[in-house]
Order: structure tokens, then C-alpha cells, then sequence
């Protein structure tokens, strides 16, 4: 059998649940690690990693030997052990359901590398959700009645 060659550059965002801020800055860089490691053990790359106390971006060279779908599904089941089992978080965490998923070529990579690493200077003009809504635009995605964002809702 030939041999696949590729180049798939996948920009994907999701959220902490209920936009809760619980990723703190003392243990960020580590879940920032471990992801990286997730990603690289089943065969891709991570090519920039970034984000805010609420959502993450994790920007991969995707080998098409796995759907995104399974690879998100294992980066937001894996991190979330990781989270719990060493007790990063005082407060119960959970990924939201749903994510974004954008792809980008060549040309686009080192832009949106430094996009991605820049999150915490990037956010101090704009919110997550007009963020979000921007790049929905950029991509000409439809939302229709899919649901954007659970927010958390105090008792």
C-alpha cells in the first residue's frame, strides 16, 4: 500500500463548561504539556497551544489516520483526568460540550501560531464570544440553531 502524505492544519477551540474561568496561571503551562502530549502520543502535532482562564486553542498538524472528532473527544477526556487526578482545580471542572474546528494552509501557519501564543493580550480588547463569533464570520460558518455557549448561572 502507498504511503499517505499530508498537510492538515486545524485550528480547534472549546471551553471550559459554563464559561466558568477555572484554568489558573499557576498550572496552565502544565496543562498546556500534558495536551501536547496527548496530541503528539497519538501521532500529531501540536504546532501552538494558548488560552484564557475559560477556553483553550490547540492549533495541530493533523495525520488523517484519526477524525478530529476522536482527537477532541480524547484531548477533553484526557485533560480532564488530568486536571482532577492532580487536583489542579478547588473547583469541579469539565469541559463544555462542542468545540470549533478551523482549518488553515500553509501560507496562514505562522499567523496563526502567533494568534494562538498572543491569547492573553488578544483577549484584553476582546471577549471569547466576540472572538468566536469573528472567526464563525472569517469561515462564512453557519450557526443556524446550533447552541454557542453554556454560561454558568449562580444559584
Amino acid at each position: 500500500m502507498a504511503d499517505v502524505f499530508s498537510q492538515i492544519y486545524i485550528q480547534t477551540v472549546f471551553a471550559v463548561k459554563n464559561r466558568q474561568a477555572l484554568i489558573r496561571p499557576e498550572w496552565e503551562e502544565r496543562l498546556y504539556q500534558y495536551t501536547t502530549g496527548v496530541v503528539q502520543t497519538r501521532g500529531h502535532k501540536v504546532l501552538a497551544i494558548g488560552g484564557m482562564s475559560d477556553h483553550i486553542h490547540i492549533f495541530i498538524g493533523l495525520k488523517p489516520a484519526e477524525a478530529l472528532s476522536d482527537l477532541v473527544r480524547e484531548i477533553k477526556n484526557a485533560t480532564n483526568d488530568f486536571i482532577k487526578e492532580q487536583r489542579l482545580s478547588p473547583y469541579k471542572f469539565d469541559w463544555q460540550a462542542g468545540y470549533g474546528a478551523f482549518s488553515y494552509s500553509r501560507s496562514h501557519r505562522d499567523s496563526v501560531c502567533k494568534y494562538i501564543l498572543n491569547q492573553k493580550e488578544h483577549h484584553l480588547a476582546k471577549t471569547f464570544e466576540e472572538e468566536f463569533f469573528k472567526i464563525l464570520s472569517d469561515f462564512e460558518v453557519e450557526i443556524g440553531k446550533k447552541q454557542m455557549f453554556d454560561f454558568f448561572q449562580p444559584d
